[in-house]
């Protein structure tokens, strides 16, 4: 196996900056210098990427900057002791020691694990002192071999093997069970396992932990689990199989503070295990704590979360659909939707059609445009479906997703749309998280999820659409979609206005999904004679450009009111903003909200006025410029978005310089939760 660390690789007593960027990118050069990657600058990129979603400092002058990349084309770690110490983020101050792990895409098991055993060895004492004394570079490269050569002792006190370990030990030592996972998963996710572990020895504490991360994950006994008092998630990811935990008193917090206050982590655990009214994880129906309080979300958080939630997941049936719908029109022409159907299912590759519109390319183009469309359609039709199976999902787990789905295909049937998936999610999620709390007999425990609570909720909500709530959602709906299509003029500029405001408002956060779903839930009821869905569409893709673009632009115009980071976000959120990804901009507001919001804002209401106003369409739910051709007058478009970049850079750049001026230096972004 080709060595991880060289002497040419370890720095030592170097000065290489006062900024986190600094010391990365020099270490990023030092990998590629020895030829352990293609280039400095993607190292740099996708290394300070992972540095600002979640900072890698750690108690005792520690930095573990890391990142896998396309870049890398040998595992590398590269060691710099610093001179003049710099802050990564940690608690106790910045760091003197860094270690830079730098991993390729498809980085093997064997090296992976040895990552994570170097990121474990960083929290002992004796290793970092050791580190500090060394005189040469060759004396590092000793020390980090035997780190990551040792078998045994607590270097392998891995929680995955504790997780072998016996549950039904007579001790009345409390247990603690807890997950452990980060975004890339090399580093963070071991080292808040063992400062856990370590931390649960110092309070007699029987801590096991279950590793989710890149050099494997073996799940805990369930055993384990059902003996545990309480469960720690130290995670900036999903958590794999959380059901596991059903029931059980929980706390949970990004996986950093595992490793800043691992002490402090477990006292909650076990004091909300004591409390009665502690957050318990919910879970599914039947089960021995199906009746536990889920913990202390209020109503209205809930209902946030699992709104955006059903969202979330039909966000991907909008987008994939509505590109195909775009491409279908490019192929066979937008009089395609009066021949698909009969194209389809009649003609194929080897009997292509001779009935279609003027505008498709050929025989081959109408066939290949009417396949696209009707996938399109059919994938469109499970827009109000999805959205209220996935805020089921929200509100009551896996049984809620059936009842919901139902649901949303009763709304589309009635003609409610969006708010009738939105009503029948809710419906459906509620009736089958009220099932799964009541009390069952043993024997039916079984039944519940799978059959009792899909069946009754089903029914329920379903039913309540059909004879109570169904015809009413949709008058309201037919009234909203009939205003729509008759706006034109100031009214259409108005509406575009808000639209632009609200796409620019949180950046990809609730405010924005609502203007964006509202536009893709529209798109179902565009036709040749109503433009005005495509329009509303065209309007909010627009808005949604502005930001990123515009805070790239800004950093070009103006060098010295921008530090190091925001340039370096700026030369990705010209790609991010092209490609309608308005998140590009969250570095910029993060560090400077009370500029670049409300600069974001004016230029976005701006675009969304000249969009509505030029009456541009688009026929394709995401993809900013690169689906031109689903955009109609795609020139007025462009001139629409350039100028709302424009008016934002330009609000951006004075604002920072006239009020309430700071030293660009003094301007650091703050690290952007994943």
């Amino acid at each position: 196996m080709t060595e991880l660390i060289s002497p040419e690789l370890v720095l030592l007593d170097v000065a290489l900056g006062d900024a986190s960027a600094d010391v990365i990118r020099k270490l990023a050069e030092t990998v590629a210098a020895e030829g352990r990657a293609t280039g400095a600058e993607g190292l740099f990129a996708d290394a300070y990427a992972r540095e600002q979603k979640t900072a890698t400092g750690v108690p005792g002058g520690i930095a573990i900057p890391h990142c896998r990349s396309e870049a890398v084309t040998v595992p590398s770690l590269a060691m710099a002791r610093l001179s003049q110490p710099v802050d990564f983020g940690a608690k106790d101050g910045p760091a003197d020691i860094v270690f830079f792990i730098a991993a390729p895409s498809g980085a093997d098991q064997e090296h992976l694990k040895l990552l994570a055993k170097l990121a474990r060895s960083l929290i002992k004492k004796d290793f970092t002192a050791a580190l500090r004394a060394a005189r040469t570079s060759q004396e590092v490269v000793g020390l980090v071999n035997e780190a990551l050569g040792l078998t045994g002792g607590e270097a392998q006190a891995a929680p995955a093997a504790a997780a072998t370990a016996s549950s039904t030990s007579t001790s009345t030592v409390r247990r603690i069970v807890a997950v452990t996972a980060c975004p890339t998963g090399i580093a963070h996710t071991y080292m808040a396992a063992d400062s856990l572990v370590a931390a649960g020895k110092e309070q007699g504490i029987d801590v096991q932990v279950e590793t989710q991360g890149s050099a494997g994950a073996t799940p805990l006994a369930q055993s384990i689990i059902d003996a545990a008092d309480a469960v720690v998630f130290a995670v900036d990811v999903d958590v794999r199989d959380k059901q596991r935990f059903a029931g059980k008193p929980y706390v949970q917090s990004p996986v950093k503070r595992a490793i800043d206050e691992p002490r402090v982590m477990i006292e909650e655990a076990l004091a909300t295990a004591a409390d009665p009214n502690g957050r318990r994880l919910a879970g599914t129906a039947g089960g021995p704590s199906s009746a536990a309080p889920e913990g202390r979300e209020s109503t209205g958080a809930k209902l946030k979360r699992a709104l955006l939630t059903g969202v979330s997941y039909m966000i991907p049936f909008v987008a994939a659909g509505g590109l195909l719908i775009a491409l279908g029109f490019l192929l066979g022409g937008y009089d395609i939707t009066k021949y698909a159907d009969t194209i389809v299912v009649k003609n194929n590759l080897f009997n292509l059609p001779t009935d279609f519109g003027t505008q498709a390319w050929g025989p081959l183009g109408a066939y290949l445009g009417a396949v696209l469309f009707k996938i399109g359609a059919l994938s469109i039709g499970f827009l109000v479906p999805a959205l209220a199976g996935y805020i089921g999902y929200a509100l009551a787990d896996r049984p809620g997703i059936a009842p919901g789905f139902t649901a949303g295909a009763v709304a589309g049937f009635m003609g409610a749309g969006f708010l009738g998936g939105i009503v029948g999610g809710l419906l459906a999620g509620y009736t089958a998280h009220w099932l799964a709390s009541l009390s069952a007999p043993r024997w039916l425990r079984g039944l519940m999820p799978v059959a009792i609570i899909p069946l009754v909720a089903s029914i329920i909500s379903s039913g309540l659409m059909f004879v109570v709530l169904g015809g009413p959602i949709a008058f309201v709906t037919k009234a909203l979609n009939d205003w729509l299509s008759g706006m034109s003029g100031a009214a259409a500029i108005v509406l575009g206005i808000i639209l632009g405001l609200m796409m620019c408002f949180d950046l990809g956060g609730p405010v924005n999904k609502v203007a964006y779903s509202f536009a893709v839930a529209g798109l179902g009821a565009a036709s040749a004679t109503n433009h005005a869905p495509w329009q509303i569409m065209a309007a909010v893709m627009a808005a949604g450009m502005v930001p990123p673009l515009a805070m790239a632009l800004a950093t070009v115009l103006d060098h010295r009111n921008f530090n190091a980071t925001e340039h370096e976000n700026g030369k990705a959120a010209w790609l991010l903003g092209a490609a309608f990804i308005s998140e590009g901009a969250i570095p910029f507001a993060a560090a400077d909200p009370f500029r670049v919001i409300p600069a974001s804002m004016l230029g976005g209401a701006i675009t969304g006025a000249l969009s509505m106003g030029f009456g541009i369409t688009s026929k394709a739910p995401h993809g900013g410029i690169f689906v031109f051709f689903a955009i109609d007058n795609f020139l007025l478009w462009v001139v629409s978005i350039a100028v709302g970049v424009v008016v934002t850079a330009l609000a951006t750049i004075g604002l920072k310089r006239y009020v309430g001026r700071k030293a660009p230096e003094a301007v650091e972004a703050e690290p952007v939760a994943a």
